[in-house]
């Protein structure tokens, strides 16, 4: 049998997260969170949300799972001289104290009523956060990406949804992988209802917090209605929207003549462009048209008593002067945004909603988009000394190859020192700097 010796010293196998406490320090969040949101209690004496979102977020940077994980780690976290940080319990009080009432829009042709939850507190603070850490330049001209993301959730307030779950349907905007703004509404709500709205409050903030000119903004199929569209066009230069029931004009687009041979994505396309001038009336817009050889399991091109069978797609969009290669291109990296989704569902916690209700839901969404812009910062600022991690690392290797290090907390010579147990001579580069 191996002999195991058991040494009660307060040690943590944590050590890096010292170093993301004094970050999260010395970018004045906590002055930051109160301007925005409000001082916390009466007294004086209550956790200010500045520190409940400190737990939060030092939680999952240590790879915490879901709130109650705060309490496994708090003991460590409080090893830091002058540290003093609430528990699970005072955390979740805290987040629903950040709870919006929700707006109820009724639909005219249905009569159904569907909550949307707008979250504006925290929307603001989301950008000023964003801001504060030069994450995105003002006078910048940005690329805006707008998309739905349906959470399973079984939840008090939990619609059933066509995804065949309960759960909420929130909209969320991004700029280069940073998120910038959203907003939660009812899983049984179609994406397009009052969606106009949604971009009007998410884009108007972020031109005015943030001081950027939207350049272009991309979405999917979702967004194609002429409100959304006309909403959109006021916002920014020019846009790019996936258009929807395209299996109605087949027969024009078998009809055109002049189509051009591609490559896209490693693979070969034919593409045109026509106007589309029926769908607001005095606006003409391009359509640019792709299509694709429909080919059987074994890969041969399927074929019927017209010719080839082709698959078509198009992009709605009022850029009149690229190429349909380089449009067709530019609205695929919008799939670099739609990996936001998943790197909030696995690495901080939308898999796993810890409230009751839609309007808690959304803070702790949104105060885990703010989680994940602070770990964009961290692992841009990290990585550049820390080689094995890249700035586009996930959450576990940033844990592996920073986080996780032996540590103590010791008083020598009338100071606080920070002995790390590690042969890894980056460590010393990061926590000097």
């Amino acid at each position: 049998m191996t002999k195991v010796a058991i040494k009660n010293e307060n040690i943590t196998s944590f050590g890096g997260i010292y170093h993301i406490m004094d970050v999260f320090s010395k970018l004045g969040f906590e002055k930051l969170t109160e301007s925005v949101l409000g001082r916390r209690g009466c007294s004086g004496k209550a956790f200010s949300h500045g520190s409940i979102l400190g737990s939060l977020f030092f939680s999952y940077l240590c790879g915490g799972d879901c709130l109650e994980d705060i309490n496994a780690l708090i003991g460590q976290f409080r090893q830091r001289p002058g540290t003093l940080l609430p528990g699970a319990d005072t955390v979740g009080r805290g987040l629903k104290e950040l709870a919006e009432e929700n707006i109820v829009y009724r639909s005219e042709t249905s009569g159904r009523s569907y909550s949307f939850n707008t979250a504006e507190k925290l929307n603001t603070l989301l950008l000023r956060m964003i801001r504060r850490m030069g994450l995105i330049k003002a006078g910048s001209h940005v690329d805006l990406d707008f998309d739905h993301q349906f959470v399973p959730a079984r939840k008090f307030d939990a619609k059933y949804s066509y995804r065949q779950d309960h759960g909420y349907f929130p909209g969320w905007a991004s700029i280069g992988g940073i998120i910038v703004g959203g907003e939660n509404r009812d899983g049984n709500t179609n994406v397009k209802f009052h969606q106009e709205d949604t971009l009007r409050r998410i884009m108007d903030r972020v031109t005015s917090e943030l001081g950027v000119v939207t350049e272009r903004f991309r979405a999917d199929c979702g967004s194609f209605s002429k409100e959304i569209i006309r909403t959109v066009e006021q916002r920014c230069n020019t846009f790019y929207i996936r258009a929807a029931n395209c299996g109605s004009r087949c027969g024009e687009f078998r009809q055109l003549e002049e189509w051009k041979s591609v490559e896209v994505g490693y693979e070969r396309c034919d593409v045109t462009s026509v106007s589309m001038d029926d769908l607001i009336e005095g606006k003409s817009y391009r359509l640019v048209v792709q299509r694709i050889p429909l080919k059987d399991r074994h890969g041969r091109v399927q074929t019927d008593m017209f010719g080839v069978i082709y698959t078509y797609r198009c992009i709605l969009t009022n850029n009149r002067t690229s190429t349909e290669k380089d449009i067709i291109t530019f609205y695929n990296e919008r799939g670099a945004s739609e990996k936001n989704f998943d790197i909030q569902n696995n690495d901080f916690g939308w898999a796993h909603l810890p409230f009751s209700f839609m309007a808690e839901n959304m803070v702790f969404m949104m105060v885990t988009a703010m989680l994940k812009n602070f770990y964009l910062y961290l692992v841009r600022h990290i990585s550049e000394k820390v080689k094995p991690l890249k700035k586009t690392s996930r959450l576990k290797a940033f844990i592996l190859h920073f986080v996780s290090v032996p540590a103590k907390w010791v008083r020598t010579g009338r100071r606080n020192v920070l002995n790390l147990y590690t042969n890894k001579a980056y460590y010393s580069e990061v926590f000097l700097e």
